[in-house]
């Protein structure tokens, strides 16, 4: 975080301009002490280049009247209330920004013991911090489509334009080489470290664990050769029994990557894997999944999905389960089997659109305890309060795949992560359903922002509403872009 001190001339603005461009800057907060004039600041954001987030903040709640009014004379009386004049210049400022093409968010509230204000400004820092990871994340891509799931098909080209992500793509081929020179020594590091993380079943034969253990030794090597900060893969196989042996043992060892920091998708979900690393960026994590079934009984969605699991999400200890068959995969092996924490959760979709690019699709819910499908995946029970029926419905209509449950929102950066907005860049616009509760009644779905349809019930703050858009209106010029309205 860089400082630029006091900017109170056209002088001083520019100068500070040209450094922060020369210190390549994501993000300009900037504090309004006092009256400012639109020149003083417009050389300085202008210059900048980035997204700007204005704090109108008043050093206190209220001038004291009385003891303004019993100021001995203007000349003090004056210099007072300047000192509470924050909001004054603001209009001016969002005048001038606004005819200059310049995206900004304001902020106001009070400077000490306005803790509403300081969350809200601490969450644009988050999701600074989150689009700045994104750009700095090198994606591998291992393998091929899933045969015949047409959704997950991804515009690369867009993903690094739209994210800044780097794409590497990688061979299996040189998985299975590393895992054939993988030592004795290496292994044994890998089983213990498997018996740590994971309540390995009693089923689960001492060749499996070894023939995982082996494969997730050959990731972390990897992961580190490629330097490698998410990933995607599946491989159907074409006989080459090397190949056979690393992919069908592959699900512990990227669970173990999943939950350090290095997320993995199954089903070369590209978006998924994307998704996961933003949830991972705001220090929650995530897990594929997608929808199971219907229980209308007990009014709960089941959604779950195979594959690699994150432990740090996870109702207790993730177990590990052998397959005799992997569920639409090739081959058998050991797999996780874990239900995300009970309590409140927030959903993350990316989805890819025809008309608008990409588009950031989430949810808040509720996972609740009860019965599951053991199945040796990861399942559980989410609800939502425009029913189980509705809210399936609504997701189907176009993008059931990509939804990464966050967690139980016991710890602080689960807290903000289910508040979140996110900074993207180009093309990428927002759907939720922070309206849907009010209107659910009348049968009418509310969108956010965009020409966009809603699809799931979200409590959303107000900062998130105005994040979401704003950065998203940051890099399109057209008129499909809108600011979502401010929430009570």
């Amino acid at each position: 975080m860089n400082r630029y001190g006091l900017i109170d001339s056209p002088e001083r603005g520019l100068p500070a301009g040209h450094e922060a461009r020369r210190q390549d800057v994501d993000f300009l907060v900037l504090y309004v002490t006092t009256y400012a004039l639109s020149s003083t600041v417009l050389p300085l954001v202008r210059r900048a280049k980035v997204p700007v987030l204005v704090l109108n903040l008043q050093p206190e709640a209220a001038i004291d009247y009385k003891r303004f009014n019993a100021l001995p004379g203007r000349r003090q009386m004056t210099a007072e209330w300047l000192a509470y004049c924050s909001a004054c210049p603001v209009p001016e400022l969002a005048n001038v920004f606004g005819r200059a093409g310049i995206p900004f968010h304001q902020v106001t509230g009070v400077l000490h013991d306005d803790p509403e204000c300081w969350l809200q400004i601490h969450e644009w820092l988050d999701a600074a911090r989150v689009v700045h990871t994104l750009s700095h994340t090198r994606l591998g891509l291992m393998g091929h489509y899933y045969s015949g799931m047409l959704d997950v098909a991804t515009d690369l080209v867009q993903v690094c334009a739209t994210f800044g992500t780097h794409i590497e793509i990688v061979e299996i081929d040189e998985l299975s080489h590393l895992r054939r020179s993988v030592t004795n020594e290496q292994m044994e590091r890998q089983l213990s470290s498997i018996a740590q993380s994971f309540n390995v079943e009693s089923d689960c034969s001492r060749d499996e664990l070894k023939r995982a253990a082996r494969t997730s030794a050959a990731l972390e090597q990897f992961a580190e050769i490629h330097s490698l900060g998410a990933r995607a893969y599946f491989y159907k196989g074409s006989g080459a029994e090397q190949n056979e042996e690393t992919i069908t043992s592959i699900i512990l060892g990227a669970s173990l990557l999943t939950s350090r920091g290095i997320p993995v998708a199954g089903e070369y979900e590209i978006k998924n894997a994307l998704a996961m690393k933003i949830m991972d960026s705001f220090g929650t994590g995530g897990s594929f999944t997608e929808y199971y079934a219907i229980d209308f009984i007990d009014h709960v969605v089941l959604m779950g999905h195979d594959g690699p699991g994150h432990a740090g999400i996870a109702e207790g200890k993730t177990k590990v389960r052998p397959l005799q068959v992997y569920h639409g995969k090739i081959g058998r092996g050991l797999s996780v089997e874990m239900s995300v924490k009970t309590g409140p959760v927030t959903l993350l979709s990316i989805v890819e659109s025809k008309d608008h690019g990409f588009k950031l699709l989430f949810a808040e819910g509720q996972t609740v305890a009860g019965p599951i499908l053991e199945i040796g995946n990861t399942n559980s029970r989410y609800r939502f309060p425009i029913g189980a029926g509705t809210s399936s419905i609504a997701g189907t209509s176009r993008h059931p795949r990509t939804i990464v449950p966050s967690g139980s929102d016991t710890s602080e950066a689960n807290s903000k992560s289910s508040r979140y907005y996110l900074a993207l860049r180009r093309h990428v616009f927002v759907e939720s359903g922070s309206e849907l509760r009010t209107n659910a009644t009348t049968g009418l779905i509310q969108p956010l922002g965009c020409h966009s349809r809603l699809h799931w019930s979200s409590k959303l703050s107000p900062t998130t509403n105005w994040a979401l858009t704003f950065f998203i209106a940051r890099y399109r010029r057209d008129n499909e872009v809108q600011r979502a309205p401010l929430h009570p």
